[in-house]
């Protein structure tokens, strides 16, 4: 079974920090663009993270760039997302997504360039 299975979620105060541990399983996800979206109540659902998992190479929402880092373990086929500085603002479900092969060169931000989600996990910041 092909899945993405998020943990790590939690409360937490402002000011602290958190990681999320995607872990991705049934299939090679060595030519993949891995993300992390999330979604507030009553919002849309955001693109936070964006790593490409034969590159390395990452791309940030401006809303998280500096507090957030988005890493793979190849050996775990787990994407990680080390969230610091925490603000209310960062309250939401975290989700994870996944695409093969994506386009080279370009980064994908928007949710319906992917088409393998997780459940999400809640992250909740107290102020």
């Amino acid at each position: 079974q092909v899945q993405l299975v998020e943990s790590g979620g939690g409360l937490v105060q402002a000011g602290g920090s958190l990681r999320l541990s995607c872990a991705a399983s049934g299939r090679t996800f060595s030519r993949d663009a891995l993300a992390w979206f999330r979604q507030a109540p009553g919002k849309d659902r955001e693109f936070a993270a964006t790593i490409n998992w034969s590159t390395g190479s990452t791309y940030y929402a401006d809303s998280v760039k500096g507090r957030f880092t988005i890493s793979r373990d190849n050996a775990k086929k787990t994407v990680y997302l080390q969230m610091n500085t925490l603000k209310p603002d960062d309250t939401a479900v975290y989700y994870c997504a996944a695409r093969p092969n994506p386009p080279w060169g370009r980064y994908l931000y928007n949710s319906r360039d992917y088409d393998l989600w997780g459940q999400g996990t809640q992250v909740t910041v107290s102020s």
